[in-house]
């Protein structure tokens, strides 16, 4: 997907089995963002980063949810673990993942790997991409702070 393009209407299912539907955020921004795998390192200090702003992040209009190929079970100890107050979406089959373009070749640690590559888009009321931070772009520790920035 690409700026301009309309996410689609049925997102999958979350961590507490809720059918997540963009038309359930109309009039509210999104935040949806991909991430490799939940329980690791920078993964944690993402979803972490976005926990702690979430208050700010709402004040400014926004809706976060998450989104990976880990499964329901695995989505529901993450957000556990973490105190997560937003959606996970368990993308087994990785639909979604491929739908969004953050499915692809990746390279980690010298090896090329197929996998979701971390993505966020910042989507308006409307359920229009707006901007699209790849992965180069994320820093997991402080990828609230860079949101907060950029919707200044």
């Amino acid at each position: 997907m690409n700026i301009g393009d309309k996410i689609p209407e049925i997102l999958g299912v979350d961590q507490n089995g809720n059918q997540i539907k963009a038309s359930d955020f109309i009039g509210r921004k999104i935040i949806l963002y991909s991430y490799p795998k939940a329980n690791t390192s920078g993964c944690t200090a993402e979803a972490c980063s976005l926990q702690t702003h979430k208050a700010e992040l709402e004040a400014a209009g926004f809706s976060i949810i998450g989104v990976s190929k880990d499964k329901q079970e695995t989505q529901k100890k993450f957000a556990d673990a973490n105190s997560l107050e937003f959606p996970l979406i368990a993308d087994t089959d990785t639909s979604l993942l491929q739908t969004l373009g953050c499915w692809g070749e990746k390279v980690a640690c010298g090896h090329r790997t197929i996998g979701t590559l971390r993505t966020t888009y910042l989507v308006n009321e409307d359920g229009v991409i707006e901007r699209i931070m790849g992965p180069r772009e994320i820093k997991t520790k402080i990828h609230a702070e860079q949101i907060l920035e950029i919707i200044k």
